[in-house]
């Protein structure tokens, strides 16, 4: 049977798809926008370098644990609703940072940004999984959407290095009321709201155990790269984080009305999609993170300047985004296109282990990596965004995107805390053995990037293991437009 019509379907539905966007954009590049103001943040308030990282991490623990709860509540209440109060939430709070006179207020406004995020990051996924589920648009739509959700990271840095250079940090804070005002007009507009016919209960004990176990989880990531994998604070967050969560499932598995119904995940197509997300996502890291520094310390970059250098990966990814989702994964399918995307991952880590040295130019050391890693990442991230929700039910759909991006911010902590703790081991031990050489502290930090991006080619080569014996090899387009796509194992 052919679902029922979106209320948002339509003449609407690029509307719709332009409004989403701009939401997702926000949301995604708030994870980094901040991180390029923090220096300047860290001089005006005057907290200290240890303290500092909290600004991030409450971000992502806030986000990370509540992202299950966003998307059900989605489903439940409506989407409309839920996509709106996420907007006007995260519009305050951003205002409430931005005027924030003391570290404690920045910190506490960035943990409710992660809160109104995890409201409004599975709804706009989930308006756009319904909004084009009866249309021969889907492919194309997603397409943008993988795009827009991909780069915006790196239009994060580019807009952050802009804000801070030209106003101050505290625009990269404002900049988002810029965005969310105009857009709560336009979703009062555009959309249509759609709630569960039966109205079940929420799973009050599942919510409870995976909100804890998502927040031990990142925690005790967050913990192991400002700290040690070895102190108690990193093993008894990762241990309770995999402890909650297995009880998480089991209570899942008993429950009439599950926050999270297991054939979602068990599913071999969108399984396959959420571990690829998850192995890209922890890859991706060293990209961002490791060449935002060398840029600045090791050539001088400004903060803008910086963003700018970003810029061919991020034209790159616009560009095959949607040529990927449109032109070429009917013809050849996910697995396929996810292997390429996962090889062109390693063999662009494998660029900038080789080709980086202390005195490496941008066009030399960097340029080729970034433009091979934006080619690569649309392989993968746009059939996974499009599988991840791929033959759900309607009303399924906020809990199945909440996933998505659940699994980036689970990948993006893993990430965080291996190829961190990688660099820092790797530079201390290059310092030891090489003590009296001249310009030291350039050549350690170049060689810890280095072991880094050598460790996250291997992080994507897992990734193609993962693709070849995980995920189906095609997706077959059902004859009747407006049924979801069938996926045919092989």
């Amino acid at each position: 049977m052919a679902p029922t019509p979106s209320p948002t379907a339509g003449h609407n539905r690029w509307a719709v798809l332009g409004l989403i966007a701009v939401a997702q954009l926000m949301v995604v590049l708030d994870s980094t926008i901040v991180n390029i103001a923090l220096p300047s943040a860290q001089a005006d308030l005057g907290f200290s370098t240890d303290s500092r990282q909290w600004i991030v991490t409450a971000y992502a623990l806030a986000f990370g644990s509540l992202l299950l709860i966003g998307g059900k509540l989605g489903d439940l209440f409506g989407r409309k609703w839920t996509f709106i109060g996420g907007l006007i939430g995260f519009a305050a709070v951003s205002f409430m940072g931005g005027l924030a006179p003391s570290f404690g207020v920045l910190v506490a406004a960035r943990a409710l940004q992660g809160a109104f995020g995890a409201l409004l990051a599975p709804s706009a996924l989930s308006l756009l999984t319904v909004s084009f589920a009866d249309s021969p648009d889907r492919a194309k739509a997603f397409g943008i959407f993988a795009a827009v959700a991909t780069a915006g990271a790196s239009v994060g840095l580019l807009l952050g290095g802009a804000l801070t250079d030209a106003l101050s940090w505290r625009w990269c804070l404002y900049v988002n009321l810029v965005i969310a005002v105009p857009a709560v007009f336009a979703a009062l507009r555009l959309i249509g709201n759609e709630r569960h016919p039966q109205r079940p209960t929420i799973d009050w004990p599942g919510a409870v155990l995976a909100c804890a176990g998502l927040f031990g989880i990142v925690f005790g990531f967050s913990e192991a790269e400002r700290d040690s994998w070895t102190a108690a604070s990193t093993i008894g967050s990762l241990v309770a984080g995999v402890v909650l969560l297995t009880a998480f499932v089991l209570v899942q598995r008993r429950v009439k009305s599950p926050l999270l119904p297991l054939h979602i995940i068990w599913d071999r197509a969108r399984g396959g999609a959420f571990l690829s997300i998850i192995i890209a996502a922890s890859s991706m890291f060293a990209v961002f993170l490791f060449l935002t520094y060398f840029m600045q310390q090791n050539l001088g970059y400004s903060p803008l300047k910086t963003g700018v250098g970003f810029l061919p990966m991020t034209l790159a990814i616009f560009i095959m985004a949607p040529t990927i989702q449109t032109r070429i994964l009917p013809r050849v399918g996910v697995r396929p296109l996810i292997i390429t995307g996962m090889t062109l991952g390693t063999l662009s880590m494998l660029l900038f282990f080789t080709q980086l040295t202390p005195s490496s130019t941008y066009a030399s050391g960097l340029l080729p990596g970034l433009v091979m890693i934006g080619i690569g990442m649309p392989c993968v991230f746009a059939p996974c965004f499009a599988t991840a929700t791929l033959g759900v039910d309607r009303f399924e759909a906020g809990v199945a995107s909440a996933m998505v991006n659940t699994c980036q911010q689970v990948g993006g902590a893993i990430g965080t805390a291996v190829l961190s703790a990688i660099f820092v081991h790797a530079a201390q031990s290059f310092s030891t053995d090489h003590s009296r050489m001249t310009n030291l502290v350039h050549a350690a930090s170049v060689h810890g990037y280095t072991t880094a991006f050598y460790v996250a080619a291997g992080m994507f080569a897992v990734g193609i293991v993962v693709a070849t014996v995980v995920l189906p090899g095609r997706i077959q387009p059902q004859a009747h437009a407006a049924a979801a796509p069938a996926v045919e194992a092989v």
